[in-house]
């Protein structure tokens, strides 16, 4: 209990900070609306035209009663067809017994002949709305189920199987069990999307912890090791185990595995400004105050005299995908290779070019890397980018050096709107 109300608690705070709450739209929802104005308008329907031929009634006065309950009733449940929770199992049944009684009453209030002359039942076409109702709710079976009793009671109603009694209850019974079929499929589809986006959102989710796992914990336990691996005793089992646990974590990290939509411990969304959600943030940050702090003796930044306004958290990923690619040279490159950092400001993105006069990279060793689990280019620097609605180009020559530019839209939400359209 103590962890739903705190999950509850951090969603609400989520809602509050301006992250935006995941909307599920229904695809039987616009049925249901229908369903309520085709109800009124066929009940209005029936008792104008009743009171067209009133004259012609043998007792008018069963079909006046009926209508006052037919119209009470309507209306008052208008709420009961809103949705498919409120359209409850025991309303179906009492609609549905509404319609049939009133074209049990039809012979009782208009006259014989015109009952066997084909003459419309008290309830009209709005008995097609009960039956429409038990399609919706339940699929083609209900559908089939209720627009049977309905064939039964004409039936009985007229008598004798006349051309157009049997024309008008086939019509019906089709009509019904198609649109039941057709809610079925738009609620399979809809599962099938819904899940679709959990997967996604869960994928995007467990792309970003691997990238500040790898920029943290992975990056700690490598050095632990490689400083554990020239000293003696216990220092030297240390190291040992930080490899070890290296090791496991990588192969956690890339394993890509999606939890369960609602599983204990999933987070779709993670509260913070590093989330997708505040990609957007309205407030831009000057990206070169970001990207000063990596400026050292060996590593030269060249950026514009003016400010270089972006997202805030497009320019916490960008300067992170900056660092990551920096952590790249020094590890690979020696502590004393020099780099060059280069920022332009482009009228509709950023680029920011990493170059380093390192021993470059062999070809094929991104790849290798990525198969072992070492994912410092292909989620701390591409993975970041693409999440922006970027990309990230990696040029390396072996003997001159590694050159990575960065390229980041300034329009961050249209970037990836295009992106995933893709």
């Amino acid at each position: 209990m103590a962890v739903r109300e705190k999950a509850v608690r951090e969603k609400a705070g989520r809602e509050k900070a301006g992250h935006p709450k995941i909307m599920r739209m229904s695809v039987e929802q616009p049925l249901w609306r229908a369903l309520a104005g085709y109800r009124v308008l066929t009940m209005l329907y029936a008792v104008g035209f009743f009171a067209t031929a009133y004259d012609g009634f043998q007792r008018p006065w069963v079909a006046v009663a009926y209508y006052c309950v037919l119209f009470v009733w309507t209306l008052a449940t208008l709420p009961w067809v809103a949705n498919a929770a409120s359209c409850t199992k025991r309303f179906l049944a009492a609609d549905l017994t509404i319609a049939l009684t009133g074209i049990l009453l039809t012979p009782f209030a208009d006259t014989h002949e015109r009952v066997q002359s084909g003459g419309p039942t008290l309830p009209s076409i709005w008995t097609a709305g009960a039956v429409l109702a038990f399609a919706i709710k339940g699929g083609w079976r209900w559908a089939a189920f209720a627009s049977t009793l309905v064939a039964v009671v004409n039936l009985v109603e007229r008598g004798t199987p006349a051309r157009d009694t049997v024309h008008n209850v086939i019509l019906v019974w089709v009509a019904s069990i198609a649109i039941g079929y057709v809610v079925e499929v738009a609620r399979a589809s809809e599962r099938t999307l819904a899940r679709a986006l959990e997967i996604e959102a869960a994928t995007r989710e467990r792309e970003r912890l691997a990238r500040d796992i790898h920029d943290s914990v992975l990056q700690v336990l490598a050095m632990v090791q490689r400083r554990g691996a020239v000293l003696a005793a216990e220092a030297g089992e240390l190291g040992r185990m930080a490899g070890e646990q290296e090791v496991a974590l990588r192969a956690l990290v890339s394993a890509g595995l999606v939890p369960e939509p609602g599983a204990p411990g999933t987070a779709v969304h993670a509260a913070g400004e590093s989330g997708p959600d505040a990609l957007d943030a309205p407030d831009p940050v000057d990206l070169r105050t970001l990207l000063v702090p990596y400026a050292t003796s060996t590593i030269t930044l060249s950026e514009p005299g003016a400010p270089v306004p972006l997202a805030r958290a497009a320019a916490k990923e960008l300067a992170a995908a900056v660092g990551a690619a920096l952590d790249n040279v020094r590890k690979h490159a020696g502590e004393g290779a020099r780099a060059w950092i280069l920022v332009e400001d482009e009228p509709d993105s950023v680029v920011v070019t990493v170059r380093d006069d390192g021993p470059g990279i062999p070809e094929g060793r991104l790849a290798q890397a990525e198969g072992e689990g070492r994912l410092g280019v292909a989620q701390s620097i591409r993975g970041r980018l693409r999440d922006l609605g970027g990309d990230a180009e990696l040029i390396s020559v072996p003997g001159q050096g590694t050159e990575v530019e960065l390229k980041v839209p300034k329009d961050t939400r249209a970037a990836r709107g295009k992106a995933e359209r893709r």
